[in-house]
């Protein structure tokens, strides 16, 4: 089972999300929570695989509860769902640590596979909202160094499969690699690159002309 913490600020929008999401057998939203700050006091008491967050709420908003939860439980994966096909919301998030940013209008459909490609480690972003800020992760850093020349080969084929959003197990697949040497090598080029996280080392690799 994989449990989500649902986090709306409109009971009838959460509940109707809560409901969609359970139609997916392998999926049971076990928190809810009303705002940010609700969202980060149930991990404090709960296990949760994801978290699902609505951008704009009361209290504490959607973007500071992804920073507190990315460096306080590192291992969650963070969905963002908001109403707002707005880029700079977009790049905010992953800057937050997200792994994926979702529209409330995308199909059902797209939104649980969002949830499965963030957990198997994908970066997932609503097809018009990549559109837009992707060119802007090509623009921003144009004079940025070549890649790290600490980087194998093989690290950065890997790289550049993390960039286009492919799951560790894709990564495998496409590399015939098994799934733990494809984390190990993940795990060593966040320590050369001094990264923090997948969705960073997406990013990198996007700005540095690696996709």
């Amino acid at each position: 089972m994989i449990r989500i913490l649902l986090a709306e600020d409109q009971a009838m929008v959460l509940q109707g999300l809560k409901m969609m999401m359970e139609t997916d057998v392998e999926l049971k939203v076990t928190g809810e929570a009303g705002n940010g700050k609700e969202a980060v006091q149930l991990c404090e008491s709960g296990i949760f695989d994801i978290a699902v967050l609505d951008i704009r709420m009361p209290v504490m908003d959607g973007l500071e509860a992804a920073r507190i939860i990315r460096s306080r439980w590192p291992s969650m994966k963070i969905l963002m769902l908001t109403t707002f096909n707005d880029d700079d919301y977009a790049m905010e998030a992953l800057k937050s640590g997200a792994n994926g940013y979702m529209l409330k209008e995308a199909e059902p459909e797209a939104l649980l596979r969002a949830i499965k490609s963030c957990l198997a480690g994908g970066l997932s972003l609503q097809e018009d909202v990549a559109a837009k800020v992707i060119p802007r992760l090509l623009m921003k850093e144009r004079q940025l160094p070549d890649i790290d020349p600490a980087i194998t080969s093989r690290e950065k084929d890997i790289l550049r499969l993390v960039g286009e959003g492919r799951s560790n197990a894709e990564i495998a697949s496409e590399l015939s690699l098994s799934l733990g040497t494809v984390k190990n090598h993940i795990s060593v080029v966040l320590d050369k690159l001094d990264l923090r996280d997948r969705t960073q080392l997406a990013i990198y690799a996007i700005r540095h002309h690696v996709v």
